[in-house]
């Protein structure tokens, strides 16, 4: 199995960016499709953003698409959300979770492997 690990929440302010990082120990993570989610207390775990296992396809939740980037760096068996802009509604817990379908998911339960997360908090 596939251990993963979130990074780079903070307190920032509104219009600020943050980088977060997802990695992996285990070569075998470049093998996986990624997604990001984010959850507040009391809500559901929701979509963010997906990267195929070869970062040929992405795909974006409507509120972030044209502020929040995903990428991967296969040699570092990590894979990045660049968030600019950032306002009071993306204050969250974001995970990063993997899968492995055969078209890049966007759906909760088509990922696995979840991280600890990581805390974002944006103040306006």
């Amino acid at each position: 199995q596939v251990h993963v690990q979130e990074s780079g929440g903070g307190l920032v302010q509104a219009g600020d960016s943050l980088r977060l990082s997802c990695v992996a120990s285990e070569r075998s993570f470049n093998n996986y499709d990624v997604g990001w989610f984010r959850q507040t207390p009391g809500k559901e775990r929701t979509f963010v953003a997906s990267i195929s296992w070869n970062g040929a396809s992405t795909h974006y939740a409507v509120g972030v698409k044209g502020r929040f980037t995903i990428s991967r760096d296969v040699a570092k068996n990590t894979v990045y959300l660049q968030m600019d802009s950032l306002k009071p509604d993306d204050t969250a817990v974001y995970y990063c979770g993997l899968s492995t379908g055969w078209a890049l998911a966007t759906n909760r339960v088509d990922f696995t492997s979840w991280g600890p997360g990581t805390q974002v908090t944006v103040s306006s």
